[in-house]
C-alpha cells in the first residue's frame, strides 16, 4: 500500500517538496507518494477533506494558507501552539488532524549540525516579526543564547513577539534604526532579499566573527547575505538547508524515521546552479 503525502499551497509550481520527500523516502525505503497540490484561494477544506478521504496521511503547508491549517486542525503539538502557526498536518489514527511547526527545529539543526555554528551564549539579531519570525523563537532561544533582539520595521511588533517569548530566555524588541551593538548570529526573517532590499540595519552590527543567516534563498547569493558579506562577516548561510531539514523533521513525525539530508542538500544545490 503506497502512502499518500502532498504540500499545498498558491503558487505550488516552485516547490522543492515532492523532490525532497521523494528523496527521502528513497533514502530511508518508505513506500510513499508525494505531490504537490494547487489549492484555489477559498478552497482550503475543501481540498484538505478530499485529500484525507483519498486515505492521505500528511500534509505540508505553504502559504497562502497557514493560517487556514491553524484553524482546521484539531489539536497542535507544543511548538506550534507556541508558534501559533503551522506548516504539517498529521492524519492520526483516530482521523482527527494534528498540527506541527518544523520550521524552527529546521533552522536551528541547519545552523547548528550542518554549518557547525554555536547558539548557546551568544548574541542573536532575529530581523522581522512576521509567521516566519515566530515559527522559530521557541527552538532558537532553547539553544540558550546570551541574548535575542527582534527588529522589525514596525517597532510594537518586535516588542509584542518578545513579550510572547519572555519566559523562555533574555529577548527584546526594538526598530532596525535602534539596533546597537555587536552580534554572532544575525537571522533575516524578512521577505526583503525576494525584492532585492534590504532591513536597513547598522553595518556596525556585524563583525568578523559574524555569521550571517538568510532563510530566503536563489541561485545566487542573497541580498542580505552579499551585503553581510560586504561588511566583513565570517560566513554566510541562506535558507536551503533549513527548508530540507524542516521536511526532514516533518517525514519523521509522518513516517517515524529522519531522513539523511546532506546528499539531498548537495543535490539541490547543484540543480540550482544548473
Amino acid at each position: 500500500m503506497t502512502d499518500l503525502y502532498a504540500v499545498m499551497g498558491n503558487p505550488i509550481g516552485h516547490s522543492k517538496s515532492p523532490q525532497i520527500h521523494t528523496a527521502f523516502a528513497k533514502i530511508t525505503d518508505q513506500n510513499l507518494l508525494y505531490s504537490a497540490i494547487l489549492v484555489p484561494l477559498d478552497g482550503f477544506d475543501a481540498a484538505v477533506d478530499d485529500f484525507f478521504r483519498r486515505g492521505g496521511k500528511g500534509l505540508n503547508i505553504t502559504v497562502p494558507f497557514k493560517e487556514n491549517a491553524w484553524r482546521y486542525a484539531d489539536a497542535f503539538s507544543p511548538r506550534a501552539q507556541r508558534a501559533q502557526a503551522v506548516n504539517t498536518l498529521i492524519r492520526q489514527d483516530d482521523g482527527s488532524v494534528l498540527a506541527d511547526n518544523t520550521d524552527g527545529v529546521g533552522m536551528v539543526r541547519d545552523i547548528m549540525v550542518n554549518q557547525q555554528v554555536t547558539i548557546a551564549g551568544k548574541r542573536v539579531l532575529v530581523l522581522g516579526a512576521g509567521g516566519a519570525v515566530r515559527g522559530v523563537l521557541q527552538p532558537l532561544l532553547e539553544q540558550s543564547p546570551a541574548e535575542v533582539v527582534i527588529a522589525n520595521r514596525t517597532v510594537s511588533k518586535a516588542e509584542a513577539l518578545a513579550a510572547d517569548f519572555a519566559d523562555l530566555g533574555c529577548i527584546s524588541g526594538c526598530g532596525f534604526a535602534e539596533v546597537a551593538g555587536e552580534f554572532d548570529l544575525i537571522i533575516n526573517g524578512t521577505s526583503a532579499s525576494l525584492a532585492g532590499e534590504l532591513p536597513p540595519i547598522p553595518p556596525t552590527s556585524i563583525t568578523a566573527n559574524t555569521v550571517s543567516y538568510d532563510m530566503m534563498y536563489g541561485a545566487e547569493t542573497t541580498v542580505f547575505n552579499q551585503w553581510a558579506l560586504d561588511q566583513g562577516a565570517a560566513k554566510v548561510i541562506d535558507g536551503l538547508g533549513m527548508l530540507v531539514e524542516q521536511a526532514a523533521e516533518a517525514f519523521r513525525l509522518w513516517r517515524d524515521v529522519l531522513p539523511q539530508t546532506a546528499g539531498v542538500m548537495a543535490a539541490l544545490r547543484e540543480d540550482r546552479r544548473g
